[in-house]
């Protein structure tokens, strides 16, 4: 008799199913929200100064994939730049790439990266180009 009393206060069984079926519906809802923050990215950088490779860096260690364009900075500067971060690709067992003249590809271990882009002969071409 209390029993019965009790689950009056409490409401039916089929009131519970409902808010049990809510709290497993807000759940999966936090796993997805979860899920989307850890959605990688491909984050483009213009580095202006030797002091930003180490957002860059942050970057790569978030699992984010970092295209670099170091025509903002002097060739000392960029070779500095590409120093740091080949020290933080290896820690982190990532990879770096040259795309383009003075443009790399830089990818954390998580990233695989297809293909290779070859670089321009410039005796071929005959063109006067940035030398990197």
């Amino acid at each position: 008799m209390a029993f019965d009393k009790l689950k009056k206060m409490l409401g039916d069984e089929d009131d519970q199913e409902i808010v049990n079926e809510e709290v497993l519906y807000n759940l999966e809802e936090g796993k997805e929200k979860s899920s989307k923050e850890n959605t990688n990215q491909m984050i483009l950088v213009e580095p202006r100064a030797y002091s930003e490779s180490q957002t860059i860096a942050d970057h790569l260690k978030s699992k984010n994939t970092v295209v670099v364009n170091f025509k903002r900075v002097t060739d000392a500067q960029a070779k500095r730049i590409i120093d740091f971060l080949s020290g933080t690709l290896y820690a982190i067992g990532g990879d770096l790439q040259q795309i383009g003249p003075g443009i790399y590809l830089c990818t954390p271990k998580n990233v695989s990266v297809q293909g290779k882009i070859s670089a321009d002969d410039k005796s071929k071409k005959g063109d006067e180009e940035d030398d990197w």
